[in-house]
């Protein structure tokens, strides 16, 4: 019975060097803009919720109706410009982000079809050892040791060795 391939996809080395390129193109766009924290600052400055960004929605519309409001010590216009910039790269980390879980999605297929089709491998060159098929005895004993687990459910396992 043939194996169940979830996914079939390849990319052309043109498309490979476009979607680089365009990659690069967003990194040397975003280079003096963006920054990267340390997880102590992540964790520090944290995000905000949506409940926290209608603050900010609702401080901003308000700002706008009652400016004589606004303390002299806060910067409006650079407010302005944060709120923008927030709304702009928050758009692009969306599109992003969908992007990325394609491909993560994309790769979790590919590697199940891969770690799938390695396991028939690997059981027919298990099969072809005890067959004496010349070789494959070299090519079992360097891969069995990628299979041992000191689990006592090694009957259970589909690729466990009765050896």
């Amino acid at each position: 019975m043939a194996l169940e391939n979830l996914i079939s996809v390849g990319f052309e080395n043109d498309e490979l060097m476009k979607l680089d390129q365009h990659l690069k193109g967003i990194r040397d766009i975003l280079a003096g803009k963006t920054v990267n924290l340390t997880p102590d600052q992540r964790q520090q400055y944290g995000r905000i919720a949506n409940q926290n960004k209608l603050v900010v929605d609702k401080a901003k519309n308000y700002m706008e109706q009652h400016p004589a409001w606004i303390p002299r010590f806060l910067d409006k216009e650079e407010f302005d410009n944060d709120y923008k910039a927030r709304k702009q790269v928050e758009d692009r980390v969306q599109m992003l982000e969908n992007l990325a879980q394609q491909l993560i999605d994309t790769k979790t297929l590919l590697d199940h079809d891969n770690y799938t089709n390695s396991l028939s491998f690997y059981r027919m060159v298990r099969f072809l050892a005890g067959e004496n098929e010349p070789g494959a005895k070299t090519v079992y004993e360097d891969m069995k040791v990628l299979f041992n687990r000191s689990s006592s459910k090694k009957d259970e396992n589909p690729t466990s060795d009765q050896s």
